[in-house]
């Protein structure tokens, strides 16, 4: 079967969840007629809700607005890491606008990002610094990218004191990460790379989050979950993650589900908020 065929829509989860983190543009979505699509498929599978991710500010833009498009979509709106070497003044008025919005639910993504050297350290911290304090003054949670960074970010949350929710977008630590986060009362979010058979030091820090400080999540169209690795990932294939998920905690698909679900009403607000 050919790695740019999508994954098959799985059958429907018996509870539903939320996508916490995908890129619809990535996803190739342009339209209100693109999302819808998308959406419809990740309902059919029992994904119900997704929150939609800005890297940059076109794509911030963009999600701000497809947000109102669809009331299964809501958006989350920061900078990258990997592009605050530019982030100024005006960045800064543009994106604190539109993490205002009513459909915003979260600043981010944002953090450290130390893999690629598009941008210096020193940009990132700062830069990071500006969104955590904008999380607090908005009074909504922080989504953190953190790649290969675990210290400074855990250092700097610290230092400038952390908002009242925090979410560690497709986690990568190991369980002794996972303890020193659970322990701040930061939230663990699962992508794909949880069902990777390699992926033993996060497998066994998946295994100890408890219910209430976990999310699932598909990052997509990064990250397609196992047996679909490579191929085209869509906010419908959190269904495998979390049947993976079940799988590696020993709990039932239904438990995994509900558990998440009831933890993205809670951090992103959503209770009361259903699709219409």
């Amino acid at each position: 079967m050919s790695k740019r065929e999508p994954p098959p829509v799985p059958e429907r989860l018996p509870a539903p969840v939320a996508d916490a983190h995908t890129h619809l543009d990535a996803c190739g979505a342009a339209t209100a007629a693109d999302v819808a699509a998308i959406a419809d498929r990740a309902e059919a599978a029992g994904v119900t809700r997704m929150v939609t991710v800005a890297d940059d500010l076109a794509a911030a833009r963009w999600a701000a607005e497809a947000s109102t498009w669809d009331a299964r979509v809501f958006a989350a709106v920061a900078i990258h890491p990997t592009r605050t070497k530019d982030f100024g003044p005006p960045e800064q008025s543009e994106v604190e606008l539109l993490a205002a919005g009513e459909r915003v639910v979260a600043v981010g993504e944002t953090g450290l990002d130390y893999y690629w050297d598009f941008s210096p350290p020193e940009a990132q911290q700062e830069a990071f610094r500006w969104h955590i304090d904008l999380a607090k003054r908005l009074d909504k949670p922080l989504m953190i990218h953190d790649r290969d960074a675990h210290e400074d970010v855990l250092r700097i949350l610290a230092e400038e004191g952390a908002p009242a929710d925090v979410i560690f977008h497709c986690f990568s630590g190991d369980a002794e990460i996972a303890r020193r986060c659970l322990d701040a009362g930061y939230v663990l979010s699962f992508a794909g790379t949880v069902t990777f058979r390699n992926a033993h030091a996060l497998r066994e820090a998946a295994r100890l989050v408890p219910a209430g400080q976990y999310l699932v999540e598909t990052d997509a169209p990064f990250l397609t979950p196992h047996p679909f690795r490579g191929r085209p990932n869509e906010p419908y294939c959190v269904a495998y993650t979390v049947a993976g998920l079940a799988e590696l905690r020993g709990e039932s698909v239904e438990e995994v589900a509900a558990a998440a679900e009831a933890t993205a009403e809670q951090v992103f607000r959503l209770r009361g908020v259903t699709p219409e």
